[in-house]
């Protein structure tokens, strides 16, 4: 199993808003530290973590601010970040040169990654249709900036996205047609925009039970057959979108199903993501 965690230092999890992104982040951050490794879950949207207080575990929220006022303090310039970011310059330069407020967080990320904060880093990232834009950002401002601090962020940046030791990205999807179409799209463009690694693709909420037998014996308005039915169609539906992820997309996959037990969900799936890893690997 750690030779899937030590093929990449950080993992950044993408995928289309409501597949449970945030669900499999925390996952993969438990089962690397059950692994007995340390993790760092950085949290970009300031939502509380599901795993605060976990052994080997530390949490870490990420703001464009924030990254700016570590990068003026460690240039010595702590009293001007100060007023920055008070005074909201954070915001009006994001808006003047569109990228710089993913530079500046991308920039945080690829520094920790080499101050080997932990043994793995696992980043819950953008929804799928930001994850493009965000990863893009360097080479954007790259392209753009001609010289100094910004272009030579955006160049380092730049080398840690396309070093699959060091950068990979997770996508995650349910079994529908939709977020599988959005994956297949996102993936495409991370390959070939960005240059980044694409790490196994996670199937999330995928249906524990198979298909169910009707016995003739029922009557077919029976709500037992009408609850079979439903069940049956959305296995099958689920069945088909895997089916076609995996032909348009061959990447290898780990899936992931929910048990009854609400209040071991995390737990759960992370034990889920240690079997197939170990196989994986």
């Amino acid at each position: 199993m750690n030779n899937f965690f030590a093929s990449s230092r950080t993992i950044i999890v993408a995928g289309k808003g409501g597949v449970g992104k945030s669900t499999v982040s925390a996952a993969l951050a438990l089962a690397a530290a059950q692994a007995g490794l340390t993790s760092l879950l950085i949290e970009l949207d300031g939502k509380p973590s599901l795993v605060s207080g976990t052994s080997h575990i530390t949490v870490r929220h990420i703001s464009p601010a924030d990254a700016l006022t570590e990068y003026f303090e460690t240039h010595g310039l702590a009293r001007l970040s100060k007023r920055l970011v008070s005074s909201g310059i954070v915001d009006v330069v994001a808006t003047a040169a569109p990228g710089i407020d993913d530079l500046l967080v991308l920039g945080k990320i690829k520094a920790l990654e080499r101050e080997r904060a932990a043994d793995i880093i696992i980043v819950d990232g953008p929804a799928a249709g930001h994850a493009v834009t965000f990863l893009q950002a360097p080479r954007a401002l790259y392209d753009t900036v001609g010289s100094g601090p910004i272009r030579q962020q955006a160049q380092d940046v730049l080398q840690f996205l396309a070093d699959p030791t060091r950068c990979q990205v997770m996508l995650v999807t349910l079994a529908e047609a939709t977020p599988v179409n959005e994956l297949i799209d996102t993936a495409f463009a991370l390959e070939d925009r960005v240059g980044v690694a694409l790490a196994p693709i996670v199937i999330n909420a995928i249906e524990e039970q198979p298909l169910l037998e009707i016995p003739s014996s029922i009557e077919t308005t029976s709500p037992l057959v009408t609850a079979a039915r439903f069940h049956n169609s959305r296995v099958m539906q689920q069945t088909e979108s895997i089916s076609d992820l995996h032909t348009r997309l061959p990447l290898p996959s780990l899936r992931l199903t929910y048990g009854s037990s609400a209040s071991s969900v995390i737990e759960d799936l992370a034990n889920q993501l240690r079997s197939q890893i170990e196989q994986l690997s």
